[in-house]
């Protein structure tokens, strides 16, 4: 398959299983999924459908039970533990519902945190954060400390975080789920700017009907698998 030809993200009969007290619980089960560049995808379900559980696989924080998942052609868990959490650095971005930013870092230095992992210095790291923050209304915020800015302020400064190291995959986990409807509409379009601009597969698992309706894609997690709505 040429290069142009690979999907950025697939996942072939993903599955995920747990042992409980009463026997093994099936989570997921067949789950299937292709997404290129650019592509925005919306997981509904209701709580504990395995929706986290699934973007933690994909984002390979958690391992699968049976199934595959390739990153650009890759399956990253076929890497040795620390050339994943190197790949899982520079490929994949994490949005938490919480914000999860240093509290004695500046803004600039929150965003800037994921490229300290890396073996050697970015000259354009600095420059990028910048632009990023720019690009997020945040330009004038930059030596600010994270208690000096709202809720929806953070969101954007760990969107900025999550996008530092220009990944293919972009996933977030409850986005605007503690933010106002005004604060939430916007994260929501920011989020579908930058990923679209930038190119990056934008997964986003969420509770909210508002900030799904507005993804190109959305699928719901029933009983383990992904049906489309």
């Amino acid at each position: 398959m040429s290069a142009e030809l690979i999907p950025d993200l697939q996942v072939e009969h993903l599955s995920k299983r747990y042992q409980g007290a009463a026997g093994e619980v099936a989570v997921l089960t067949d789950v299937n999924l292709t997404l290129r560049r650019g592509d925005a995808l919306a997981i509904m379900g209701p709580s504990g459908s395995g929706k986290s559980t699934l973007l933690y696989i994909l984002g390979t924080l958690d391992t699968p039970s049976g199934g595959s998942v390739k990153v650009e052609g890759r399956d990253p868990f076929d890497l040795p533990a620390e050339t994943l959490a190197a790949f899982r650095n520079r490929c994949i971005g994490f949005v938490f519902q919480d914000h999860c930013l240093l509290p004695q870092c500046t803004v600039l230095e929150n965003v800037l945190v994921p490229t300290l992992a890396a073996d050697t210095a970015d000259p354009n790291a600095e420059p990028r954060a910048r632009e990023l923050l720019r690009r997020v209304g945040l330009a004038e915020r930059i030596t600010h400390f994270p208690s000096e800015l709202s809720g929806g302020e953070r969101q954007r400064v760990s969107i900025c975080r999550a996008l530092i190291n220009q990944p293919r995959l972009l996933l977030a986990d409850e986005p605007t789920g503690n933010l106002d409807r005004t604060t939430a509409h916007t994260i929501g379009t920011l989020l579908l700017e930058v990923c679209r601009e930038l190119e990056t597969v934008l997964i986003t698992v969420t509770h909210s009907p508002e900030l799904a309706a507005r993804f190109p894609r959305r699928v719901e997690l029933v009983e383990g698998r992904l049906e489309n709505r």
